[in-house]
Order: C-alpha cells, then structure tokens, then sequence
C-alpha cells in the first residue's frame, strides 16, 4: 500500500510543496499546478490532494495527475547558443526575453548555471542536476570561461601580460589569460580565459587596458563547448555524454586548478 499521507506542517528530508515538485516535473507551470491542486485533479498515495501548502517527498510518494503517475525528470544538461538581447534567468521582471523562451515543458526543471549579460552571446549551460551545478560554478574549483572577442583599438602584448598578472577592479583583483587572434588598424580580435564568473568580468577587464568590447562570446565552460550550434539553437546531452562530462569535472576538481599550459590554442570563429 502507498504511505500514509503527512499534513501539510509534515515535514520530511526532501520534502517539497506539490505544486512546485509539479513543475519541477514539467506537468505544468506553478500557477497552473495550484488551480490543478485546487480543482482536485491530483493525488498523493491514492488520496486527493486540494490544499497548497501540502509536501510530498518525491522519493517516497506516488503523486499522480489527473491518474496518471508524475515522476522527477531523469538529470541532464543542455547546451543553449544564448542570443544577443536575451536575459539568463528563467524570469524577468522587465519582461525581456529569458532563457526560458528557449524551453519546452519537457525542460522546466533545468536551470541556467552562472549568466551571460545581456549583449554577450554564446554557451549558457542549463541542468536540473543541482549538484553538478553547485560544482560547475563554485569560484574555488576554477573551471574555465573561454570567449572571444572583437574590441576597439590594437592590444598589444604589454596589455596582455598585465591581465595575466591581474588588474585591480572596482570588486578586487581579477587575472586573464589571451591571446591576439587578429589585429587590424581599428579593432582586434582576442581569445579570452577567466576562471571565474564576477558580473561583466570580461568586458570590465578590457575596459580597463583601454580597450573596450564591441563583441563577446563565450565558446567554452569547464568541459563544455558551444561547437557549431547556432543563435537560439538548443541541444540536450545523451546520457552517456551526461555522465561522461560529469565523471570529468569531478575528476578535475579532485587535483590543483590547472596552469596556463591548459590555455587552449585560439581558433579564428567570426560572429
């Protein structure tokens, strides 16, 4: 028989208010679970459920929707070519577009880990695998932010090596690693690596060699990469590659952060 059903002052390890585990799941928005809640279309263990502030424990519960059983989507990643103009939170006060634009209900669980401002384009890695997550971003393990690109003026050398050695910003020190990849006489094109995620920390960095960016994009996180996806293009991981990239990034976090020798040889990639 299914467990007994707790109230909704019950309280277990792991318990979660129904309408948000219903949307976790993707069976509907929040909204739409609490009017499903309230219509009495939804079960817990058998027994109707028509009271908001009830919690379930979704590893011990069989909650069900309109009869049928609603179960926690298996943990993955996606990998989303984020547009410019396209805000990375799944909401906004503002009313701007968001990341969520991009997903379907099959996807509601996944979240963006780390942002990407507002103008910057490029490699925004969702996942609803909080753990990888928590990983991925901590500012202690270091993973690596590549970008490229195009700012105002000729960089010289000089310049690089002072971001190397690290600059003093408004929020303290912040270092870079690049690369030339192209000099013309009004503009160059730079490969960029940060190790950590600091608000606009990129465009903050050339602001203050002198040279400011025309336009940013972030090709590489940690182990993943945006590849020849294109603006607005969304592309799920099989689960062996799920697996395998999380395998990878435990793995790394378990040595040293790694020197300049992993600085990555730039590749010409023109947006």
């Amino acid at each position: 028989m299914g467990r007994k059903l707790i109230n909704s002052q019950g309280s277990h390890s792991g318990s979660i208010r129904l309408q948000k585990f219903l949307a976790e799941c993707g069976a509907a928005s929040r909204r739409r679970a609490e009017e499903l809640i309230l219509a009495k279309k939804v079960s817990v263990n058998g027994k109707v459920v028509s009271e908001l502030g009830f919690k379930v424990d979704p590893r011990r519960d069989l909650i069900r929707l309109r009869g049928k059983i609603i179960k926690r989507p298996a943990k993955g990643v996606l990998l989303l070519h984020k547009p410019r103009g396209v805000v990375s939170t799944l909401s906004d006060p503002q009313g701007r577009p968001t990341v969520a634009d991009f997903l379907t209900k099959h996807y509601r669980s996944y979240f963006p880990v780390g942002r990407l401002d507002w103008e910057t384009t490029g490699l925004l890695v969702l996942t609803n695998d909080g753990e990888l997550a928590e990983t991925l971003s901590h500012p202690k393990h270091s993973f690596a932010r590549v970008y490229e690109a195009k700012v105002e003026g000729l960089v010289t050398e000089f310049q690089l090596e002072k971001l190397r050695r690290g600059v003093f910003l408004v929020d303290g020190q912040a270092q870079a690693e690049s690369e030339i990849l192209e000099s013309r006489d009004n503009y160059s094109w730079l490969r960029i690596v940060v190790r950590e995620g600091r608000n606009r920390l990129v465009r903050r960095l050339m602001e203050k060699i002198r040279h400011p960016i025309v336009k940013l994009r972030r090709v590489e996180f940690g182990p993943f990469k945006l590849g020849k996806l294109r603006a607005g293009e969304l592309r799920k991981l099989t689960e062996k590659e799920y697996l395998t990239f999380k395998s990878k990034i435990f793995k790394q976090i378990e040595h040293a952060p790694q020197s300049r020798r992993d600085f990555l040889s730039p590749r010409r990639l023109k947006f």
